[in-house]
C-alpha cells in the first residue's frame, strides 16, 4: 500500500469521525444488525448476574402491547432485561387460524439463526417460526409472520427501528454465545387470575387456558418451559425420552415432589385471586376473534381486495363478539417482499398448504361495515413512519 493512498484513508476516516461527530456517533456508522447494546444494557446485564452472550427468551402481550426479553442469569434462571412497546400488532386476540386472516400469532415458537433477517426492508426483523407443530397438527396456515421494524403491520408483530435494533442485537449475541434457538412466547394478555376471569366466557379461552400451562410454567420455575405437541395440544416439562407425536398420544403426566409443592402454592394463590376477581367488576374485555368462521371471512374479504375485486360492506351473518375497536384498520396488499423471506426455511416454518377441498373465494364477500378486517393496536405517542405498509404476515 502506498504512503499516498494510506494518506487519503487516513484523512477519509477522520472526515467520517468529524462528521458522525457532528451528526451522531460512530457507532451509527456501524452496519444495523451489527449494532452493540448499549452500555446501559450491558451494566444492567452485569448487575443481574448475566453475560452478554447468555440466552435470551421473549415474552408477547398482545392486550398490554408490550414485547419483554428475558435473559439467562449465572444460577440458570432467566430475569427480565428489557421491555419495549409493540408499535402496532395487526388482527384481534386469538390465535392465527388460517393464511389472510391477519391475526398475529399466540403460541409458542422458536426462532433459529436461519431466521434472523439483517436484509429486511422493514429495517430488521426476524421469522417468527409460524405454523408451528401445534399449527400444523390443527391446520392452521399462514407464513413469513415477522417480529420486525417500520411500525406496520399485516399479522405481525411490529416495532419502532430502535426497538428493533436491540432485540434483534439480543438474539444475534445469543446465538454467538452458542444458543440454538430462542423461545418465543406469544399471549393475548398477561395471564393473571384477573385477566383470565375477565375472558372466562370468551370464544378463546380453552384455547388461552391450554397457553396458560405453558405461562404457569415459566412463571414457577423461571426457566424456559420444554414444549411439546401431543393429542394435537401444547404440553410441558414432559420427561419422554424423545419427540411426541403432535397427533399421537400424551405420556402420563409427571413431576418431581418439589416441583408439586411449588405448583400446588401457585395454583392455590390462583385459585382465590380468580374467585376473588369474579366478584369485582374489571375492565370489559378487547375484541377478540370469533373463531375459525370470522378467520375464514376475513381470509376471504383479503383475497377479493387483494385481486382487486368489489368487496361489499353489506352485513354477513356472522357478527364478531365485540365490533367495537378504538383503533383504525391497518390494510396492506398480501404481497411478500423476497427479502423478508428466511434464507433457509427452519423445520417448524415449513409452508402450509390450504386444503383443495377449501372453497374459492367468491366475487364479492360481505363484511359488516364496523368489523375490522385488521385491527391495529397502536402504543400512544409512538412515531410512525409514513409510506411503509407491512406487506407480509398473512
Amino acid at each position: 500500500m502506498s504512503m499516498k493512498f494510506k494518506t487519503t484513508l487516513f484523512a477519509s476516516l477522520m472526515a467520517t469521525a468529524v462528521l458522525a461527530g457532528c451528526q451522531g456517533s460512530v457507532t451509527d456508522l456501524v452496519p444495523k444488525a451489527e449494532k452493540p447494546l448499549s452500555d446501559k444494557i450491558t451494566r444492567q446485564m452485569k448487575a443481574k448476574g448475566m453475560s452478554r452472550n447468555s440466552p435470551i427468551m421473549v415474552r408477547i402481550f398482545k392486550e398490554e402491547g408490550q414485547l419483554e426479553v428475558w435473559k439467562q442469569k449465572d444460577n440458570g434462571r432467566y430475569d427480565k432485561i428489557s421491555s419495549y412497546e409493540i408499535c402496532k400488532w395487526s388482527g384481534k386476540l386469538g390465535p392465527k387460524f388460517v393464511e389472510g386472516d391477519r391475526q398475529a400469532p399466540e403460541g409458542f415458537y422458536t426462532v433459529q439463526p436461519a431466521q434472523m433477517n439483517p436484509n429486511s426492508q422493514y429495517h430488521l426483523a426476524f421469522n417468527m417460526g409460524f405454523p408451528n407443530a401445534y399449527d400444523r397438527a390443527n391446520g392452521r396456515t399462514g407464513q413469513h409472520l415477522m417480529v420486525h421494524g417500520a411500525c406496520s403491520s399485516a399479522g405481525c408483530y411490529s416495532m419502532t427501528d430502535e426497538s428493533v435494533e436491540e432485540i434483534y442485537a439480543f438474539g444475534r449475541d445469543a446465538f454467538k454465545g452458542g444458543q440454538r434457538d430462542f423461545q418465543i412466547q406469544a399471549f393475548p394478555f398477561r395471564m393473571t387470575a384477573a385477566n383470565m376471569a375477565r375472558y372466562r366466557n370468551d370464544t378463546n379461552y380453552e384455547f388461552w387456558k391450554m397457553l396458560k400451562q405453558g405461562y404457569d410454567a415459566f412463571e414457577v420455575t423461571k426457566i424456559p418451559p420444554k414444549v411439546d405437541v401431543c393429542e394435537k395440544r401444547y404440553v410441558f416439562n414432559q420427561s419422554t425420552g424423545g419427540s411426541l407425536s403432535a397427533a399421537g398420544a400424551c405420556p402420563t403426566p409427571a413431576q418431581s415432589e418439589n416441583m408439586s409443592v411449588a405448583y400446588s402454592s401457585y395454583n392455590k394463590s390462583y385459585d382465590n385471586a380468580f374467585k376473588a376477581a369474579l366478584e369485582k367488576n374489571s375492565k370489559a374485555p378487547a375484541p377478540s376473534i370469533a373463531g375459525l368462521p370470522e378467520a375464514k371471512l376475513v381470509s376471504q374479504w383479503s383475497a377479493a381486495r387483494a385481486r382487486g375485486e368489489r368487496v361489499s360492506r353489506e352485513p354477513p351473518s356472522l357478527t364478531p363478539a365485540s365490533a367495537a375497536t378504538p383503533n383504525a384498520p391497518d390494510i396492506a396488499p398480501a404481497v411478500v417482499s423476497p427479502s423478508d423471506q428466511p434464507a433457509v426455511q427452519p423445520v417448524n416454518n415449513t409452508p402450509e398448504v390450504i386444503p383443495s377441498a377449501a372453497p374459492a373465494a367468491p366475487a364479492q364477500v360481505a363484511i359488516p361495515e364496523t368489523m375490522p378486517v385488521e385491527t391495529t393496536i397502536e402504543a400512544t405517542n409512538t412515531p410512525k413512519k409514513s409510506g411503509l405498509l407491512g406487506v407480509f404476515g398473512l
